[in-house]
């Protein structure tokens, strides 16, 4: 009864959100309208990330108790929800984007007072110590998060069903730790499944289709980001005090956001050795390859929500059977390397897919 009652809460009032929004997203011109890029039928209304937002609000305010942490994330994530709005309605500029993605982190850093002071044991031989780099680190990460999910957001579930793996893990990490924060990812849990609903049109695929949209995207990545921060760190280094044992390893916090943010490095990486800005859109994700592969949507969300399980798993048996953190470490660095020759090397991998099948 520890996690039902809000999951189920949460859940309702999402549904009951989505419900409510979608009349009012004609009017105030909230729609996302098929282009070049955008290959869906007709104008589709980008309210699932307000309806998710709204759902945590609500549901927080019954169920976590009551913080000066809490509040803080709660100020942060109705800030990048808002400016996530406008981006949706107007198609805010990069550099605006930016702006408010430093002011959001700023609200963690020197509001929460929670910022990334080590990175644990991955080089084996010391324990990787920031000081106060950690305070620009800690920025990057956030910037880096928002706009790992956001750049995922390409094909119909695939954002909301691979932050579904990333907050159910989050969740166990923290229930197994006696954390009281387990239940914010279990409340996005119930509130993206009641979107997915929607976005995917399954079971009823009579239902009109949604889109989170820009907002839903960056509010996911802002709060995975948050949680990774206060889960992997041991002080608020603001207060300069003790609040908690780390929950779980910095390197852990890899494994379960490791497509996303493999996809954005790769992808980025990329653009930077062509001359080009590292926030030009292209096709060259994930997603992309599967397709160009020969997968239909439905197949290519599964296969990447898959392998995204997979990942988190190997990052949650690091955990549990204490595997060093040196060793999980080089091991995703290996796998970001296989990565990124993948795309390199992207028609070599649809020749070899095609003759596999």
């Amino acid at each position: 009864m520890d996690y039902f009652v809000p999951f189920i809460i949460a859940f309702m009032f999402s549904f009951g959100a989505i419900l409510v929004f979608k009349p009012i997203a004609a009017k105030v011109g909230l729609l996302d309208l098929p282009n070049e890029r955008k290959c869906h039928d007709g104008a589709i209304p980008l309210i699932g990330g307000i309806a998710i937002f709204c759902s945590i609000f609500f549901a927080s305010s019954l169920f976590i108790q009551a913080s000066q942490t809490l509040n803080l994330y709660l100020i942060s994530s109705s800030m990048i929800l808002f400016i996530g709005v406008l981006d949706d309605r107007y198609d805010l500029s990069v550099r605006l984007r930016l702006v408010a993605q430093v002011i959001t982190a700023s609200i963690l850093v020197f509001g929460a007072g929670f910022y990334l002071t080590t990175l644990g044991d991955i080089f084996y031989f010391f324990e990787f110590k920031l000081g106060y780099v950690g305070i620009l680190l800690t920025i990057i990460a956030v910037i880096g998060s928002i706009n790992a999910f956001n750049m995922v957001d390409g094909i119909d579930g695939l954002a909301g069903m691979l932050s579904l793996v990333t907050f159910t893990s989050l969740s166990v990490l923290f229930y197994r730790a006696g954390n009281e924060w387990f239940l914010l990812p279990l409340l996005f849990d119930a509130a993206i499944l009641a979107y997915l609903f929607f976005n995917l049109r399954w079971p009823f695929i009579s239902v009109q289709k949604i889109f989170m949209g820009d907002a839903g995207s960056m509010l996911i990545g802002l709060t995975v980001v948050w949680l990774l921060v206060i889960g992997t760190q041991p002080y608020n280094v603001h207060h300069g005090v003790s609040i908690n044992e780390p929950v779980f390893s910095p390197v852990t916090a890899l494994y379960l956001i490791a497509i996303p943010l493999m996809d954005m490095a790769a992808i980025m990486f990329r653009r930077f050795k062509k001359g080009l800005s590292p926030f030009n859109p292209d096709r060259d994700h994930l997603h992309h390859i599967f397709e160009r592969a020969g997968y239909n949507r439905k197949q290519t969300l599964i296969r990447i929500t898959l392998l995204s399980l997979l990942l988190s798993l190997c990052g949650l048996a690091g955990e549990f059977y204490l595997v060093p953190e040196w060793i999980m470490f080089s091991s995703f660095i290996a796998l970001f390397i296989i990565y990124n020759w993948a795309l390199a090397h992207v028609w070599q991998i649809i020749t070899w897919l095609k003759r596999s099948d």
